[in-house]
């Protein structure tokens, strides 16, 4: 087996899975933004995707599933994430994933959506250990050359790490990504990182070699830094945080530095943070729909609606003088051209 992990730069940073968020458009074009010289290296995951639907959906509801499996070279590591409670159906859909040329298949297996639930995936497989196992021995049968990672919580409506932990180490997974909360607790109060410090010393207590990932309320990679090196972790995954900031992997970047001098005469070196000016930001956010569109667009055809791009357009237009009116006029657009039509007014009215 390739353990892409084993062999990535430690600590490792990975974008989080999310559904209508990371999707081949926005993937794509954190790969221009945040793969650049200076910038930290991280592992990319696919938004989830029914492993049932895979196995038992028409062809038409087969082919948006894969549209939804797409993606580009520069993506990589890239790990596709499936939800499933059928072990027959996990092994198909790894065995696919590494047909497809995937680095890493991962099992969901803390999404907390109803109806993910009533299947008996997603979160509801914190209440079912022994299926766990089965569906993470499933995938290693069905993708015997690609490492297998969890993604799941603390617990279901309480805490239950301490036996939760030991059931998923003993299935042998490459790496688990601990959410640290639990399904009930959604995202509604801070994660608990000392949780995920937890996880590190069981792992090592029970001498297993899966990497533990913490996951919760990672605003940037400094951030992340800090998380890793309070809990021992392996890495952290970061979510939230990409939202109207697809450079976020190379925010650490620095610019050239050049000589400054202090009031006593001294030289020192200027440090500078990089990111997108305004007029960069929001130019990206017209290149963000183009994209969109050209990849994902097409409802009738089984693409999607372009109404999801408002939640991006949201993160976009904040933080700024008119943001306010910018953004409410973004919320009216219908398609990349209008978009586009209102960034270049407000850039020429505003100067920036």
């Amino acid at each position: 087996m390739k353990n892409f992990w084993a062999d990535m730069p430690k600590p490792v940073f990975v974008l989080a899975p999310m559904a209508d968020v990371t999707d081949a458009a926005f993937r794509r074009l954190i790969a221009k933004y945040s793969k650049v010289e200076g910038g930290v290296p991280y592992v990319t995951y696919t938004e989830f995707v029914s492993a049932d639907g895979l196995a038992l959906a028409p062809k038409e509801g087969r082919d948006k599933l894969l549209r939804d499996l797409s993606f580009s070279e520069a993506e990589r590591p890239i790990v596709a994430q499936f939800f499933t409670s059928t072990p027959a159906h996990m092994e198909a859909a790894a065995k696919l994933a590494e047909e497809l040329g995937f680095d890493g298949v991962d099992i969901n297996m803390g999404c907390p959506d109803k109806s993910i639930e009533k299947q008996g995936a997603g979160a509801k497989l914190i209440l079912n250990p022994a299926r766990a196992q089965e569906l993470i021995a499933a995938a290693k049968r069905g993708a015997p050359n690609l490492p297998i990672s969890v993604k799941t919580r603390l617990g279901y409506n309480k805490d239950i790490l301490e036996e939760w932990l030991p059931a998923l180490l003993e299935a042998q997974p490459a790496v688990i990504i601990v959410h640290a909360r639990t399904r009930k607790e959604m995202s509604l109060v801070p994660a608990r990182w000392e949780r995920v410090k937890r996880s590190v010393l069981i792992r090592n207590e029970l001498g297993s070699e899966t990497l533990i990932i913490g996951n919760g309320d990672v605003v940037d990679v400094a951030d992340a830094k800090q998380k890793i090196e309070m809990s021992g972790s392996d890495g952290a995954m970061l979510g939230r945080a990409i939202f109207g900031k697809p450079w976020l992997f190379a925010s650490e970047k620095l610019a050239s530095q050049s000589p400054s001098t202090s009031e006593d005469g001294g030289v020192g070196v200027l440090v500078q943070q990089v990111s997108p000016s305004l007029e960069q930001r929001l130019r990206i956010a017209v290149e963000h729909a183009k994209l969109f569109e050209e990849l994902l667009g097409d409802p009738p055809a089984g693409g999607k609606n372009f109404a999801i791009m408002k939640k991006h357009f949201k993160a976009y237009a904040e933080g700024f003088a008119g943001a306010k009116e910018l953004r409410m006029q973004l919320m009216e657009t219908k398609n990349a051209a209008e978009i586009e039509q209102v960034i270049e007014a407000f850039i020429k009215k505003t100067k920036v």
